[in-house]
């Protein structure tokens, strides 16, 4: 094992995005790719099933034992929620009716964000868009740790207590990264959100609020799901900064583990991006890759080479356009 990493090992990169120039070069070569840039409308039918899929769940543990709350926000909810999160990923990027209906996007997001239990669809479309413009960017992407956290979980019991608070550091982090005024849209937002929670409560009881808001909480951070937020952009090899999965959970993420394809083509919905690797197979078959998120996980908190900082960062140049 490697010594334990320190803030110097943050990778401070004065490069251009790499996503940008591949993408050019993909698309000089395989034009055809422009094709899969079109919304799917069967994102639509499936967040709806989701939705009720939920609806369905909260009347039926309204009178469980608080153990069989809890283990069936684990087992079942967590997964559902946790899923549901990466399809307001895919609305984010209009992927649901397509850029000329973006506000109808916006709109069947904070639907989507219903089972969730805490508003968060408009805030994190316009947290995302910035990551993807400027990925790693000291002080705009709200994706790479603070220093209090590079510097604090450090040990293997601190980084495995990290995992498990995931949700909430992805909540408060951009309250000390890159604070934004509030938008109409984000109280729209909160207003329906707490008023589908206070529903919830009226109409099923204390049991169906709490397995909402721990399926959300458990699902985003101890969970096998949640090995893509570490995968994702977490450099376990030097220099390398995006990562893909191709593993048996995209089938329940949208696809989000194809992420260097991903962030080469943002408007390429999930359910088109195996074909942009079918496609461009040269560009992508030989980039690192992973096959298990649980590995990640267990890799992440037992390597004392890794830790929040293992990120790469960028000063970046020139005006930024935020959202």
């Amino acid at each position: 094992m490697g010594s334990r990493v320190s803030r110097e090992d943050f990778e401070w990169v004065y490069t251009d995005q790499p996503h940008a120039d591949r993408r050019r070069e993909i698309l000089a070569k395989y034009p055809e790719i422009k094709s899969l840039m079109k919304p799917d409308p069967n994102l639509i039918w499936i967040i709806i099933m989701m939705v009720l899929t939920q609806l369905a769940a909260f009347y039926l543990v309204k009178d469980l034992d608080w153990k069989w709350v809890i283990f069936w926000a684990y087992a079942f909810g967590s997964c559902i929620n946790h899923s549901m999160t990466l399809a307001i990923h895919e609305i984010a990027h209009n992927s649901a009716f397509g850029n000329r209906k973006a506000m109808w996007n916006r709109w069947f997001g904070m639907f989507a964000n219903l089972p969730i239990g805490i508003p968060y669809s408009i805030s994190f479309k316009r947290y995302h868009m910035d990551h993807h413009r400027y990925l790693g960017a000291d002080g705009v992407d709200v994706d790479i740790p603070t220093d209090f956290e590079g510097w604090f979980f450090c040990t293997t019991f601190r980084k495995f207590i990290w995992v498990i608070l995931q949700p909430l550091f992805y909540a408060f982090r951009p309250l000390f990264i890159n604070p934004k005024p509030l938008t109409y849209l984000e109280v729209i937002n909160t207003v329906a959100q707490v008023t589908f929670d206070i529903l919830i409560y009226y109409f099923l009881g204390i049991k169906s609020l709490v397995y909402m808001l721990a399926a959300s909480l458990l699902g985003l951070g101890l969970h096998p799901i949640s090995g893509h937020f570490i995968a994702e952009h977490y450099m376990f090899l030097k220099g390398h900064e995006t990562y893909s999965y191709y593993g048996p959970l995209n089938l329940l993420t949208f696809n989000v583990g194809y992420h260097n394809e991903h962030h080469d083509f943002p408007n390429i919905p999930g359910k088109n991006l195996p074909l942009v690797r079918k496609i461009a197979a040269e560009y992508y078959d030989n980039l690192p890759h992973y096959n298990s998120w649980i590995k990640v996980l267990y890799d992440f908190v037992m390597d004392d080479t890794i830790s929040p900082y293992s990120r790469m960062k960028r000063q970046q140049k020139g005006e930024m356009v935020l959202e």
